[in-house]
């Protein structure tokens, strides 16, 4: 580990065998089911113990256990590595600079409203945080008729409670007398986080007969909280891929939230809502989960940005690959609700110990900064995901900003994306179980597609759970050789390695269950999750899609050693400015991105069913 740096958990640097180190990609042979024929054979499969354990072998997730030598591999139940501070402080949040209350330029293409464009109106007088969240509610309220077209992308919202914190805010700016930055900024809470007085519905089909649907949180979750405190007014849940157990975000029981960018392609998932509020406009921040990549998968989609802090830096979960982080519409932004959300919890033994993530020095390591390419793996992306990828690269390592490219190896990384699969659907399938009261029918609770899912996850054993574990320690002591070896590395790939994912008619009434895909598009995610580092993704590009009106943004990812969350967010700003002045045409702005602010200026909430001040480029 750095010589600077001190950790509580680490796993200790060790070079992966050199067997380990030789990556072979395999085809996934998984079944495509979809439309009636999915309903159907979801009725059959679910059913049937001998064909779930079908499936299961067939997706190999018994794979990892084969590996020779893996056995004497240590068992790592969870990537619990603490960053620890450089001494005692009292600081418990770097302090929000001038820079991330400064508005971008006016004439910025593509530019999206930001937390300083916020703080600049309510400054200014000319609308006020009641303003803005009545201009919101008639966009985001399912519970009128007719709908907005953004309302998708929400679940609940309790109206009083907006219009009370709301009030609030505008009082306090009337007073002179703001928290910061973030009062009365809106911002929405991924509806599998807790909120006191709301139930997390998971966004599955709500039945009244289960105890857990009747039973609303009494605590805010942390980073919820925080950005509460802080001002900021939440707006409501949102909408998600059913259970957190796919990448689509594809939901035929609350509606599947809109990719504003390209409204024929999915949103991703399963922070499906969060990155479409965020993309078209509707908010600059959201509160989303990851497990397999749902706080980046959804913004690389969608053409906006999304960090996934250390594994527990923000929040503990009940996972072993789960933590909570922000998806935004600026790096700024993205930088004020991370610092925001990872204040260290006083009362929590784990997370009181964090220390701060701090900016990486202009000195440090003779100004150098790594980043670590795997180039066999990432050869496995779509030829115009790897072209836009490579486009980023290239400008990075040769714009004067330090940046050096290195050659890495990763161990194992096709059984580790197989181990990784197999643990998240352990997960939903237990958190499954857990919620039908461990009722014999639990699969019936799931829709046709998490049926197959859950119940194939259901059938993991402890021996095979084991071997996940020991995966994980063979790759987080790899990762942590690749650290010490290359002080300041971040290992870059395309956040996922193909340009979206096209919606297929048939998949809207009965769903979608494509094990091959759903595999691929974690390909370079997993990472981050399996060795509890964080990562960011930042739009870098776009490519031309293959149906529907819309460029495909090309999500850019970089995995950072634990605690380097801040250096991250450097990386992105930097990736932010060579898509804002040097990419051809710069950023690409949705056709139908709402201005709330122009609407909240003019002192009237949009009519019901109509976007607030759509704007097209």
């Amino acid at each position: 580990m750095s010589a600077t740096r001190r950790f509580v958990n680490h796993p200790g640097a060790k070079e992966a065998p050199a067997a380990a180190l030789v990556y072979t990609p395999e085809e996934n042979h998984n079944p495509a089911l979809r439309g009636l024929p999915l309903a159907i054979a979801s009725n059959i499969i679910s059913r049937s113990d001998f064909l779930l354990r079908y499936f299961w072998r067939n997706a190999k997730f018994d794979q990892p256990k084969y590996l020779p030598g893996i056995g004497k591999a240590l068992r790592r139940a969870q990537p619990n590595v603490i960053p620890l501070g450089e001494g005692p402080s009292a600081q418990t949040m770097l302090e929000l600079g001038p820079e991330l209350g400064t508005p971008q330029p006016a004439d910025l293409v593509g530019r999206f409203h930001s937390v300083a464009d916020y703080h600049e109106l309510y400054r200014s007088g000319a609308a006020t945080p009641l303003q803005v969240a009545e201009t919101l509610l008639p966009l985001i309220r399912r519970d009128i008729e007719p709908q907005s077209k953004y309302a998708v992308a929400w679940l609940q919202t309790n109206v009083d409670e907006v219009l009370a914190a709301a009030k609030a805010s505008a009082e306090r700016w009337a007073a002179g007398a703001p928290l910061g930055l973030l009062d009365g900024v809106p911002f929405g809470v991924k509806d599998d986080c807790d909120v006191r007085g709301f139930v997390s519905t998971m966004a599955l089909r709500i039945d009244k007969s289960l105890p857990y649907f009747n039973t609303p949180a009494t605590e805010t979750c942390w980073p919820a909280l925080k950005l509460q405190e802080a001002g900021g007014i939440m707006m409501g849940k949102m909408n998600q891929h059913e259970a957190g157990m796919d990448t689509t975000g594809l939901n035929v029981t609350t509606g599947t939230a809109t990719n504003w960018a390209n409204p024929s392609y999915y949103p991703g998932g399963s922070s499906s809502g969060g990155a479409s509020a965020v993309s078209g406009g509707i908010v600059p921040i959201a509160i989303g989960t990851d497990a397999g990549g749902s706080i980046r998968i959804p913004p690389a989609f969608c053409g906006v940005y999304g960090l996934k802090p250390t594994y527990n830096r923000t929040c503990i979960r009940q996972s072993a690959v789960s933590v909570i982080g922000p998806a935004s519409s600026t790096v700024a932004d993205l930088t004020i609700a991370y610092r925001i959300m990872a204040q260290p919890d006083p009362e929590d033994p784990v997370r009181s110990q964090f220390g701060l993530s701090t900016p990486p020095s202009a000195t440090a390591n003779g100004g150098k900064k790594y980043l670590g390419i795997c180039r066999p793996w990432l050869e496995q992306s779509d030829p115009d995901v790897l072209h836009a990828f490579d486009q980023a690269v290239k400008h990075l390592t040769s714009a004067g900003l330090g940046y050096e490219l290195v050659d890495i190896q990763l161990p194992y990384i096709r059984e580790n994306e197989i181990a990784h699969g197999g643990a998240c659907l352990t997960e939903a399938a237990e958190d499954a179980k857990e919620r039908a009261g461990q009722a014999s029918n639990w699969l019936q609770y799931l829709n046709y597609a998490n049926r197959i899912t859950a119940g194939v996850g259901a059938q993991t054993t402890a021996g095979d759970y084991i071997s996940y574990s020991q995966m994980r320690h063979v790759v987080m002591q790899h990762v942590a050789f690749l650290f010490d070896k290359y002080p300041g590395l971040l290992i870059v790939t395309p956040t996922t390695p193909m340009a979206g994912w096209p919606i297929d008619p048939r998949d809207l009434k009965y769903g979608l269950n494509d094990g091959n895909k759903s595999i691929r598009n974690i390909m370079y995610v997993w990472l981050a999750n399996a060795t509890g580092c964080p990562a960011v993704t930042c739009p870098a590009g776009y490519v031309k899609p293959a149906q529907g009106e819309g460029n495909l943004p090309i999500g850019l990812m970089a995995t950072g050693e634990w605690g380097a969350e801040e250096q991250l967010l450097a990386f992105a700003r930097d990736v932010e400015a060579y898509l804002d002045k040097s990419y051809p045409g710069g950023r690409q702005r949705p056709a139908q991105w709402a201005d709330v602010l122009s609407t909240a200026r003019a002192g009237k909430a949009a009519p019901k069913g109509e976007a607030a001040g759509t704007e097209t480029e």
